[in-house]
């Protein structure tokens, strides 16, 4: 049904039922996130070494799909295109760049849920921050605007009684992971006695790195050894463009001991998914012991994917597969398609979780809306709601810098940046056929045809960039732009840094500590 049509349609049923109404009738909304993430971490995806039974069962229960992605593979940024349903070059958020507008977050899907009747819950680490909002010394918080809070500024932390909004959880779950599962619990009782439909937001912090995993589940993994993909390592990276390397994703293979202890820092990560798996359980056995499991939908992905060794990279932000594409799984228990374990192929990205939102509360979705509703694809897995998709990395040195488009088959990056070690470079991949993006293209005669259509979805993309982006970003799209002289590309990058001095100047760098109403961020390990 048509969003607007399908508030009309709900208010005349309220209006009907008068006094004899009792209940809101709309679903429930739990959206559940981890950080860092891949797709190739659970079993519901093909893992068989990992122990994740609630993620499989929460699959199996609605739509697994296999081709999501983060439209922008860092957290940040990540984070405003899910609470936006806008590209990063229209949020104007990412570190180094600035923080949201309170004009882009009042069209922010807590926001607008709220202010149409749910009762409203946020936890864990929230990853951004909002121009002259906060309160309790956390500048930026948005937490006056949730009727639950239990987040927390920066990066959190993975001990429970140094997030002060979740301390009260510390004794029986020291380690943050359970917490949120416990706060979980405790937000779906409340709801159900305020007898409102309520949206539910936990923003888990593990897997991240630095990794401490739960000690209570040291057992799970104990001794485990792990199969490395067949793309891992930097002897399998040499077909990328040489730009790719040029940032910490490359030296944190050896930082982080992919390359001498690789056992070990599985073993971690994995333990740290598990937590999250039992955090999930919690979660769900509480909708079951308040009568409410069966009108509330459930959405689990993550930020951004983690390359773990692949390519020889050690961490995001890139437009490769283990870096960019991330899990998403959606259980809808009124679909007639619960419980078959559907899966859907379509080509879909984090812009789409506001639109989706925001037709499952009925709501009508903002125009500035870049993404689209999901909800399609859980009537009918087969079909599809896009054709073509951008991802970007705008974090770190202008070398590493980049724009890709997808279709559903095809991937196309373009890395701008040039000097006397390396020129601007194409990369051309058939995600289809080559899913650990072992052969690049673009050089292969055989392939013109594709490269030629796929210059042209990626020309188009930079003239809606150009068209659409707020100023900061403006500059990018000059550097983006495949026809201008990279001469001119400087130029360019240089006008926007002296923008970005101004207007965001107080992003700090990696690693430093950020003082100012009360507020700290540690974003060495971003």
């Amino acid at each position: 049904m048509n969003p607007t049509l399908r508030v009309v349609a709900i208010g005349a049923l309220i209006a009907g039922l008068g006094s004899a109404f009792a209940e809101d009738v709309r679903p429930n909304i739990i959206y559940l996130m981890a950080d860092d993430q891949n797709f190739n971490s659970m079993g519901i995806y093909g893992n068989t070494e990992v122990k994740t039974p609630e993620m499989d069962k929460l699959g199996k229960d609605g739509v697994i799909f296999d081709r999501h992605y983060a439209n922008t593979a860092i957290c940040m940024a990540s984070r405003a295109n899910v609470l936006t349903g806008m590209y990063e070059y229209k949020t104007g958020t990412n570190f180094f760049h600035d923080d949201m507008s309170p004009e882009i977050w009042a069209k922010s899907y807590p926001v607008l849920l709220r202010e149409a009747g749910y009762f409203t819950g946020f936890a864990g680490k929230f990853g951004l921050d909002v121009k002259g909002l906060g309160k309790n010394g956390n500048a930026g918080l948005p937490e006056g605007d949730f009727d639950v809070w239990g987040g927390g500024p920066g990066q959190t932390s993975f001990d429970t009684k140094k997030n002060p909004s979740m301390a009260k959880y510390a004794e029986e779950y020291p380690h943050s992971t359970l917490s949120y599962g416990a706060f979980g619990k405790d937000f779906i009782r409340q709801a159900v006695g305020e007898k409102k439909p309520f949206c539910l937001s936990i923003s888990f912090k593990a897997p991240h790195k630095p990794a401490q995993p739960d000690p209570k589940f040291d057992d799970v993994y104990a001794g485990k050894t792990f199969t490395k993909p067949e793309n891992f390592g930097r002897e399998n990276g040499k077909q990328l463009a040489p730009q790719s390397r040029t940032s910490r994703e490359y030296a944190q293979f050896t930082e982080w001991k992919y390359d001498t202890d690789y056992n070990g820092e599985m073993r971690k990560y994995y333990q740290q998914i598990y937590a999250i798996d039992v955090a999930i359980g919690m979660i769900r056995e509480e909708l079951e012991a308040q009568g409410i499991a069966e009108n509330t939908v459930i959405i689990y992905t993550s930020d951004n994917g983690y390359a773990c060794g692949v390519h020889g990279f050690a961490s995001k932000e890139l437009p490769y597969e283990e870096a960019s594409r991330i899990p998403l799984m959606i259980y809808d228990p009124r679909s007639p398609n619960a419980g078959k374990g559907l899966r859907s192929e379509a080509l879909t990205g984090n812009i789409d979780f506001h639109a989706t939102i925001m037709e499952l509360a009925g709501l009508p979705v903002p125009e500035n809306v870049d993404g689209v509703s999901l909800l399609p694809l859980l009537e009918n897995p087969d079909t599809d709601v896009r054709e073509q998709m951008v991802l970007m990395n705008l974090f770190g040195p202008e070398s590493v810098k980049c724009m890709s488009v997808m279709t559903k088959d095809t991937k196309y990056v373009y890395w701008w940046y040039g000097n006397s070690d390396m020129e601007p470079t194409e990369e051309l991949f058939r995600v289809d056929k080559d899913p650990l993006e072992m052969t690049n293209l673009a050089a292969n005669p055989e392939s013109a045809p594709v490269l030629s259509t796929m210059r042209k979805i990626y020309d188009a993309e930079v003239s809606r960039w150009k068209d659409q982006a707020v100023p900061m970003y403006q500059a990018y799209a000059t550097s983006f732009d495949r026809n201008i002289p990279i001469s001119e590309k400087k130029t360019a990058n240089e006008e926007g840094s002296k923008k970005k001095e101004g207007a965001g100047k107080k992003k700090e760098g990696a690693g430093k500590k950020k003082e100012g109403a009360g507020k700290k961020k540690n974003r060495a390990a971003e």
